[in-house]
């Protein structure tokens, strides 16, 4: 099966086979003849199976084939929004929609909007409209209330990796920018998984809409665990990636401190290291990334931040060395390598306080695996918990907040007498 056969132009086509891309993934092969219809979509497939071009060829297409209303109005009306979850997102999404875009006669202008950078850049770009706008929600929103633009003439919505949409907490934002929308447009809805949260908002959203979901062979990522002592992994870490000759690792932890402190020693030991978190401004987190892609970088050391959208061409290894704290977050930190039909390794640090925790990982995923000593990082520590430990920091099993101050009302209220009640 060819892009051919999708109903493509032949300029996006052309577009295509000059990246090197002839063949649709299944995701793609499915969804762009149902958006071209003009057809609301729920598509579901695994991270790095294509979603991107599965909406983003059709869109190009279908705004091509539209007149633009008001086209003689001094600011183009926005005709698409993409809303993304996160900036790394955003901007890969943007990228990859203006080299398509560039094939086309006359080229939709497509704008990008994001937080954690100044809004005055983006306010003076959208002064003449734009026809496409690749945003994260809440960035959207203060726009919005600049008067920067209006959503009354979106004709397409793409909600892009809906769960981390309403992971990342937007579900109040996408209630708010939903509101703004006209009532009759097409809705594209797509998601690595669907939860009950997505259902919820798909049933809501989208009107009589296809729906695909795409079950893919499992990648290809050798997995293992490595247990070291806790005040020795930077160590390890240092040994591994000076013996085994990597061309890039990426290194997960916990917290941004750990990911300056880690990527600091390993710099200060002659390894090419840098650290990404949500802290860094905007220019200093794309340079890093374009930095390790181009392996200028030898070592990424990440917060999750970097575990779920980002799409780093022939990543070999990735290595937790803190554990998630969410099983779903260890299959998509690891899900970084082995994609697109290359082979990846993922390495977890087991130490005497995460046993538990990795133990609980394993059995909601489904997997066990044997636990590892590099010669020379003996472990010395005990176990400070037992693997049976029901919460081991699962996240969903620790008690929230307002469970607790819900428990509390609850016993407060069984302790009043009957005539107290009265």
């Amino acid at each position: 099966m060819s892009f051919t056969s999708l109903g493509l132009s032949p300029a996006l086509q052309q577009a295509l086979h000059a990246q090197g891309l002839d063949t649709p993934t299944a995701i793609q092969h499915a969804a762009i003849p149902a958006v071209l219809r003009g057809e609301d979509l729920l598509g579901a497939a695994p991270t790095g199976s294509g979603k991107t071009l599965a909406f983003a060829l059709p869109v190009l297409q279908l705004l091509a084939e539209r007149p633009r209303k008001g086209r003689f109005h001094a600011a183009r009306p926005l005709r698409a929004l993409i809303l993304s979850p996160s900036r790394e997102l955003a901007q890969q999404t943007d990228e990859r929609l203006r080299s398509l875009a560039r094939s086309l006669a006359t080229p939709p202008k497509a704008l990008l909007a994001f937080g954690g950078v100044s809004i005055n850049p983006q306010l003076m770009a959208l002064r003449g409209g734009a026809d496409i706008l690749i945003a994260t929600p809440g960035r959207l929103l203060d726009l919005v209330d600049h008067n920067a633009l209006s959503l009354a003439s979106v004709e397409i919505l793409v909600l892009d990796e809906a769960d981390r949409l309403l992971d990342a907490g937007f579900a109040a934002e996408l209630q708010q920018i939903l509101a703004l929308l006209p009532a009759k447009r097409q809705n594209l809805l797509f998601s690595a998984t669907l939860p009950a949260d997505v259902r919820s908002l798909a049933d809501g959203l989208l009107q009589t809409p296809t729906r695909i979901e795409i079950t893919v062979d499992k990648p290809d990522i050798l997995q293992h665990a490595v247990c070291v002592d806790s005040q020795r992994r930077t160590a390890l870490l240092q040994q591994l990636v000076r013996e085994d000759g990597w061309s890039r690792v990426l290194v997960f932890v916990a917290t941004q401190y750990a990911c300056e402190l880690v990527a600091d020693k390993l710099a200060r030991r002659g390894i090419r290291a840098a650290p990404l978190h949500g802290k860094m401004s905007q220019g200093a987190r794309s340079d890093t990334l374009a930095a390790f892609k181009a392996e200028a970088l030898h070592v990424l050391v990440a917060t999750d931040l970097a575990a779920r959208g980002l799409d780093i061409a022939r990543l070999p290894v990735v290595i937790n060395y803190d554990l998630p704290r969410a099983p779903a977050d260890y299959a998509h930190r690891i899900g970084r390598c082995g994609r697109a039909g290359e082979p990846g390794l993922a390495i977890s640090f087991i130490t005497a306080d995460s046993e538990a925790h990795f133990r609980l990982i394993e059995k909601r995923l489904g997997f066990r695996l044997e636990r590892e000593i590099v010669a020379g990082f003996e472990p010395t520590e005990a176990h400070s918990s037992s693997p049976s430990d029901p919460a081991g920091g699962i996240k969903g099993k620790r008690k929230s907040k307002k469970d607790k101050l819900r428990e509390a009302a609850a016993a407060a209220q069984a302790t009043v007498q009957p005539d107290e009640q009265a």
